[in-house]
């Protein structure tokens, strides 16, 4: 009886001895947990904590070991309660003395988050996210969230069965990783959290969530893609400029794991948010991100490529409106890289066409090989167009030192493995992304939008066998030399009634622009002459044709410019009559027609009354008794051609005479049209000629393969009395001379049969004689330079002698110091 008595006394005086802040915590635990938490007691515990905050943490580690033993025993009830608790007193209270509690807190949580049941983990990462959301007054040297982001991470990725389950498991998965970015972000003790080993696990969790858009009718945070994305565009946004490569790296990963990028609709759309997400002077770390992921897949299949270049395409569009950065030029390098790479596993080489590959999965690659073509061009176009002009003339010289062109030293491209075909291939693309480039593009001075560097090349592949390039050539000069915007005014080839109805924009031509004509106009000249004489030319090489000649009237265009123009003209027209190059009826008339075109455009563009009234009595007897010599008729589909043309018959073409009678005005040089025009012809364009029309006559059906005289570079002017010699210009003029000068009937028939005899030696005289007539060519040159080198370079004289060498004996010249030439510094 007494032992009894004792117990009961130890029992009686040891409940009301327990510590205070545990009597506190028990009494906001009711007895049925379905009454929920007892909210006077829960005042009296904060008012508790908030007076003596060293009893915090205290507090924390009771709480945690109720929580812990209702856990285990599935007392779920209390467990709520608990974490009630706890979300409150961390409202309440910010001291120094909370960061034991809060790691109490935080073991919590884990504990909850550890637990099978989605109740619970849905309990633990709301009190989580309402922690991670209090700013706390000083950093934490030690906290870590490791386990807190492999968990949400974990969480993200539920398999659930019950649908509803799984997408309240994977919202609450997002919240917690969104809660500890906004708690770690800010916080320069927690860099820890952009390491490599956690971003592989929060950016495919979100990337997850976004791609698995199984609940798109739920609306705002209950929506797991709608969330994640949100949670991804904070993050991203809180990337500093050292950390964009680890957040960037994981997407491409998660890209090639889950083969999202054929077809990439959802890889676009990452990089679009990404791109606008980020700080713009960080644009170029994405940019290098996706060349190096491109390069790395410079083998996997087309549609792969392509599904990356487009994405590539989408980065820079939207990089081009920002900074770029040092990139640029490392773009179109990577690209152009990637285009040969891809033209040549299209054309592959001789064993691999030769395989016992099927026709269908052949030409199933090249089409596939197409859209990673089209794709890097419309990359590489679109890339250039939003560039500054400083910044998109020095693409566009980038890109056309790529561009292979017979003739030249070298090119950057090896095209030895992909044949002819390939060559071309790449040629077409190239110019097809300069016309995207050079599309918009306003230059201030022609020498600046066309540099001898740039034109050069370009009016090199005029030369070329191939409408399609000759074409892409017309509508790059087209975009640099219309700065006004005139090009849509003057669509097709036709006789314009009335040009002044359509308002033409222009402005008076500025030095630089006559100084660029004065240096370049032949060029620009012998292009469009040897471009109108092409046997393969369409409708539309001489709608390009007329509409660059309109170009460069309206820009370009002064008084010399124009009767060089108009020497052009009839050069075109005797060309098309004389018809040396045995060119078809249908070139012939086409060149008519773009003369007639372009002179009834000139006429009315300079306001000529009688050079007008020429060419419409011309125009109106051709529209009477030769209309296949008009544009509006040759370029029918059923037009019908002559047999010949009436070169007797003056009246239907336009005379010399005439044209200089009309132009007898002030300030134009009439004495020049008498002087006919006659183009610089280069020795790679005469083989080329010659090797064509061997061509043409052996019937060869094979592709055309460039002989080893298309390497050459030199290019000899045939015309032998072009340059005049000193002693012509030093002749004295007389009456006959000027008598010689102005008759030039018989001069005319001289240079035509000299023409011819030069044509005639160049497709008749044997590899072996043309080529040691441009070997001669190049030897007097080099003795030129030695003269002049041995002139300029020679050590003055001196009154002790110099030595000089004659039939190999050395001879001593003194030359006395009265007869020395000395500067008139030196004298006094």
């Amino acid at each position: 009886m007494d032992s009894e008595n004792a117990d009961a006394g130890v029992c009686g005086c040891c409940g009301p001895l327990r510590p205070r802040y545990k009597r506190l915590v028990d009494n906001i635990f009711p007895e049925d947990p379905k009454d929920g938490l007892v909210k006077s007691d829960m005042e009296k515990l904060t008012f508790y904590a908030v007076s003596a905050p060293e009893k915090l943490d205290r507090i924390g580690a009771y709480l945690a070991e109720r929580l812990t033993r209702d856990v285990v025993r599935h007392r779920y009830g209390y467990v709520g309660i608990a974490m009630e608790a706890l979300d409150q007193l961390l409202m309440a209270c910010h001291s120094q003395s909370i960061k034991p509690f809060v790691e109490s807190f935080l073991h919590m949580v884990a504990k909850l988050l550890e637990s099978r049941e989605p109740d619970l983990q849905v309990l633990g990462t709301n009190s989580f996210v309402k922690f991670a959301n209090i700013e706390e007054d000083t950093p934490s040297y030690h906290r870590r969230y490791d386990f807190f982001v492999s968990q949400f991470s974990a969480m993200c990725h539920s398999t659930h069965e019950d649908p509803e389950t799984r997408s309240r498991i994977r919202v609450a998965g997002i919240k917690g990783l969104q809660g500890v970015v906004r708690k770690t972000v800010n916080d320069e003790l927690q860099a820890i959290i952009w390491e490599p080993q956690h971003m592989d696990k929060l950016i495919p969790s979100m990337l997850f969530n976004m791609q698995d858009n199984e609940d798109s009718e739920r609306a705002g945070e209950e929506n797991p893609a709608s969330l994640a994305e949100s949670c991804f565009r904070e993050l991203l946004g809180r990337a500093a400029y050292g950390n964009m490569n680890n957040a960037v790296r994981p997407v491409l990963v998660h890209l090639d794991n889950h083969r999202l990028w054929d077809p990439n609709d959802f890889a676009v759309s990452c990089f679009r948010i990404i791109m606008y997400s980020i700080q713009a002077q960080h644009s170029h770390h994405v940019i290098q991100q996706v060349l190096s992921h491109l390069d790395t897949h410079s083998k996997n299949t087309p549609r792969v490529r392509a599904g990356i270049v487009q994405v590539l395409l989408e980065t820079v569009a939207i990089a081009a409106k920002g900074s770029i950065g040092p990139t640029v030029l490392e773009v179109f390098n990577t690209l152009l890289k990637h285009l040969r790479m891809s033209v040549d596993f299209e054309l592959g080489d001789g064993s691999r066409r030769n395989s016992t590959s099927s026709l269908s999965s052949v030409r199933t690659k090249e089409s596939e090989e197409r859209i990673v073509q089209n794709a890097i061009i419309q990359t590489i176009g679109f890339f250039g167009g939003n560039l500054p002009d400083y910044q998109r003339a020095e693409v566009m010289m980038f890109i056309m030192g790529k561009v292979p062109v017979y003739g030249t030293p070298c090119h950057t491209l090896d095209t030895v493995k992909i044949g002819h075909q390939g060559t071309k291939r790449i040629q077409a693309m190239l110019l097809s992304s300069l016309i995207m480039v050079t599309s918009g593009f306003k230059c201030k001075t022609m020498g600046a939008g066309l540099p001898a560097a740039f034109l050069e090349p370009l009016c090199s592949i005029s030369l070329m066998e191939d409408s399609e390039l000759r074409q892409l050539v017309l509508e790059i000069l087209h975009n640099i030399i219309d700065r006004h915007d005139n090009r849509a005014k003057l669509r097709g080839i036709r006789i314009i009634p009335n040009v002044a109805a359509l308002k033409f924009k222009r402005e008076k031509i500025c030095k630089e622009d006559v100084v660029f004509m004065k240096k370049h106009g032949q060029q620009l000249y012998r292009h469009i002459y040897l471009g109108c004489k092409e046997e393969d030319n369409l409708q539309k090489n001489f709608e390009l044709l007329f509409t660059a000649l309109a170009l460069i009237t309206i820009e370009l265009a002064n008084e010399e410019v124009v009767i060089d123009l108009m020497r052009l003209s009839i050069a075109l027209q005797d060309m098309a009559l004389v018809n040396e190059e045995n060119m078809p009826m249908f070139i012939r008339c086409g060149i008519m027609a773009l003369v007639a075109a372009y002179l009834n455009f000139l006429s009315q563009m300079i306001a000529n009354p009688p050079f007008c009234q020429h060419v419409s009595k011309v125009i109106e007897l051709r529209s009477l008794d030769a209309p296949y010599l008009l544009p509006e008729h040759i370029f029918r589909e059923k037009c019908v051609l002559p047999d010949s043309l009436d070169r007797e018959d003056n009246a239907l073409y336009f005379q010399t005479a005439d044209l200089a009678e009309a132009m007898t005005v002030p300030g134009y040089n009439v004495e020049r049209l008498s002087i006919p025009y006659i183009p610089q012809v280069t020795v790679l364009y005469t083989v080329g000629k010659i090797l064509h029309r061997c061509k043409q006559t052996s019937r060869d059906r094979m592709p055309r393969r460039k002989s080893f005289v298309d390497t050459i570079s030199l290019q000899v002017d045939i015309i032998s009395n072009s340059v005049p010699d000193q002693s012509q210009l030093a002749e004295e003029i007389t009456f006959e001379t000027l008598k010689k000068a102005i008759d030039t009937t018989g001069l005319e028939e001289q240079e035509r049969e000299r023409r011819r005899q030069v044509m005639e030696k160049f497709q008749k005289a044997p590899f072996e004689e043309i080529a040691a007539h441009c070997e001669s060519k190049a030897n007097m040159l080099h003795d030129r330079l030695a003269q002049i080198f041995e002139l300029t370079i020679r050590p003055p004289p001196s009154p002790s002698g110099t030595v000089t060498v004659t039939s190999g004996h050395a001879q001593y010249q003194s030359v006395p110091v009265y007869e020395m030439k000395f500067p008139d510094l030196c004298v006094y």
